[in-house]
């Protein structure tokens, strides 16, 4: 057979195998296609359920008044308040500085948090809650979990003992205990639980004593 004629059924065959890959890997790449759309659509009706239920419980938070800093009027309040919040973080104050100092980052974490209530209580004012709760340095924070009281922080001693610490530095300490959903950068540095303690265990001599 003539040379050139071998050369054309082997260059045609070539094409003809190519031809049939080609379109058996158009076909896997349709195949694929289809699979990632119905997962693309899967993960879209994953997603947009989530953010509907997180809508709802924005709704519901924000209806038990998680987002602002409020003061509870009374011991009664504060059982209702516990039980309405899966996360609670009360302020045990009277007025003195050191409680002003923690009013103003107690104001600026219920805004960034609004997934824990953030609240305050006269402890002057509800001594059955205080010797309840063994409340004796103030300031006290109560940091509540499922209407049990979690751990506390207590005074300034864990935020470098004196009043200039940053707002950054108790929303890491509050989120030692989980009580609120912190993404800082050292978080992970941070986060692990630490020992519950009483509150009768500090003695730091410049908060007041209840």
């Amino acid at each position: 057979m003539d040379r050139s004629k071998v050369q054309e059924i082997i260059e045609q065959q070539v094409l003809t195998v190519a031809k049939a890959f080609e379109e058996k890997l158009d076909d896997e790449i349709s195949a694929l296609d289809r699979v990632d759309l119905d997962d693309i659509d899967a993960l879209r009706e994953r997603r947009l359920q989530q953010m509907k239920k997180m809508a709802e419980k924005r709704n519901r938070w924000i209806s038990l008044g998680h987002g602002e800093y409020s003061e509870i009027q009374s011991e009664k309040d504060f059982f209702t308040v516990v039980k309405a919040s899966e996360r609670v973080v009360c302020h045990f104050y009277r007025e003195n500085w050191p409680c002003k100092v923690i009013d103003k980052h107690m104001t600026i974490l219920a805004k960034k948090h609004i997934e824990t209530r953030f609240v305050k209580i006269n402890a002057e004012k509800s001594p059955f809650l205080a010797e309840k709760l063994k409340i004796i340095v103030l300031p006290t924070l109560a940091l509540i979990k499922n209407t049990k009281v979690d751990d506390y922080v207590v005074g300034f001693d864990e935020l470098g003992g004196t009043d200039d610490f940053s707002t950054e530095e108790l929303e890491e300490r509050i989120a030692r205990s989980q009580v609120i959903i912190f993404e800082g950068e050292s978080s992970s540095l941070s986060l692990s639980k630490p020992h519950t303690r009483n509150v009768r265990q500090s003695q730091r001599s410049d908060s007041d004593s209840d």
